[in-house]
């Protein structure tokens, strides 16, 4: 059984009298431990797939089974203490509160699980460290350069020990060297932690980091390059939209 199982899902928006389906019965596995790009014109439906995976937002038809649990069937408060313990979310504008240190906003995803003061400390130093930022735990996000802010908000999205990373243009805002040195930091977390990542991207060679990289395109997906290419093309996933 695969990590994440989406099975035909579909998500229509309604503006006026148009209806828009950024993902037409999509389906595709994604394993323990790989490491995925999706790519695509703006507006073909990445962002609207990653929300769909993170729970942050539902399917109208469809299921998403994440290590054998559908979430598209949770409650609210069953959705959100799920989210909080199985899925870290990297943004791409960091989105750091201004007026916590680095060390109180990696924190803040494990306020919201059942775990002592002192598990917390330890976890959020290891976060640091993961991503050489131990230097800069007592830093204000004004105090940080941009690839320190965006590693503060991948220590934040590794902390809780998720399952399952999902990665919204996180090279983004960034100039090259800085992009290169988080593409590798992404990199090396998913292979020392056996993470899971699906990274959202418009670079293509940021793309060709993951393991498979796919292509979303008028409410479908395809695999465009990556492990299985030749093979799976015409299988798991189907073509898709941001």
């Amino acid at each position: 059984m695969a990590l994440i199982e989406i099975r035909n899902v579909t998500k229509q928006f309604h503006k006026g009298g148009e209806t828009i389906t950024p993902l037409d019965s999509v389906s595709m596995d994604i394993e323990q431990g790989e490491f995925i790009s999706l790519m695509g014109a703006s507006g073909t439906g990445k962002s609207t797939l990653l929300n769909l995976i993170a729970s942050i937002d539902k399917p109208d038809s469809g299921s998403i089974v994440i290590d054998g649990i559908d979430i598209t069937n949770l409650s609210r408060t069953k959705l959100a203490n799920w989210r909080a313990a199985s899925m870290g979310y990297i943004f791409q504008t960091h989105n750091l509160v201004p007026v916590l240190t680095a060390y109180e906003n990696i924190e803040l995803p494990l306020l919201l699980l059942p775990m002592s003061a002192s598990e917390r400390r330890k976890r959020i130093q290891i976060a640091l460290q993961a991503v050489d930022l131990l230097d800069r735990a007592d830093h204000y996000p004004r105090q940080m350069s941009g690839g320190q802010e965006q590693r503060a908000g991948i220590a934040r999205a590794i902390v809780a020990h998720p399952k399952v990373v999902v990665a919204d243009e996180p090279t983004g805002d960034l100039d090259p060297v800085t992009s290169d040195q988080i593409l590798d930091l992404l990199k090396r977390l998913n292979e020392q932690l056996n993470v899971t990542f699906l990274m959202v991207t418009h670079d293509a060679a940021a793309a060709e980091i993951a393991h498979k990289q796919f292509i979303l395109d008028a409410g479908k997906l395809v695999q465009s390059g990556g492990a299985g290419f030749e093979s799976s093309a015409s299988c798991q996933p189907q073509e898709a939209a941001d």
